[in-house]
C-alpha cells in the first residue's frame, strides 16, 4: 500500500474505498496521505483528501505532509494540502518555517499569502499513530499480493 503511495499510484483508492483506514501509517508513521505529498502526487493526495486522509497527521518525526511538500518543491501539492485544511504550522520544522529555510516564503513564488490564508493554520496537528511493519499490514490485505 505504501509503495501504491509513494509511486503516486490511484489503485490505492480501490483498497481505501473498501475499507483500508485512509490514515494507515508505515513503521515509521508516515501515513499515504504524506508518502503521496512528499514524492509529488497531486492528483492523489487530492482523492486521498476527498476519502478523509488527515492532512495535520504528523509522522514519527513530528513532520508534516505540507512542509515535505514544501521541502520537495511540490507547489501544486502544497496548493491542494493547504486548500485541505493542512496547517502550515503543524510540525517541526513548520511547513512556514521550511519556506523561509529555502527561500519560497516572500515573492511571487512564495507561500506566505497561502499560508497566512490557510483556513488549517493555528489548528494543530495529530501525533503519529503506533507504526506498523508495512508487510505485517499488507497481509491483512487481501489480493495485496504479499505472502504471509
Amino acid at each position: 500500500m505504501f509503495t501504491l503511495a509513494r509511486e503516486g499510484n490511484t489503485d490505492l483508492l480501490a483498497y481505501i474505498d473498501a475499507g483500508l483506514p485512509s490514515n494507515l501509517t508505515n513503521n515509521r508513521g508516515d501515513t499515504l496521505l504524506m508518502l503521496a505529498s512528499y514524492h509529488g502526487h497531486p492528483s492523489l493526495v487530492e482523492q486521498l483528501l476527498q476519502r478523509s486522509a488527515d492532512p495535520n497527521q504528523l509522522n514519527g518525526k513530528g513532520q508534516s505532509c505540507v512542509a515535505g511538500a514544501v521541502f520537495k518543491g511540490h507547489d501544486q501539492v502544497i496548493k491542494i494540502l493547504v486548500e485541505g485544511g493542512a496547517d502550515p504550522l503543524a510540525g517541526a520544522p513548520t511547513a512556514d518555517d521550511t519556506a523561509k529555510m529555502f527561500h519560497k516564503w516572500e515573492g511571487e513564488e512564495g507561500y506566505q499569502t497561502l499560508f497566512e490564508g490557510a483556513s488549517g493554520r493555528g489548528k494543530g496537528a495529530r501525533e503519529a499513530a503506533p507504526p506498523v511493519e508495512d508487510r505485517e499490514e499488507a497481509q491483512r490485505i487481501p489480493g495485496s499480493g504479499v505472502a504471509a
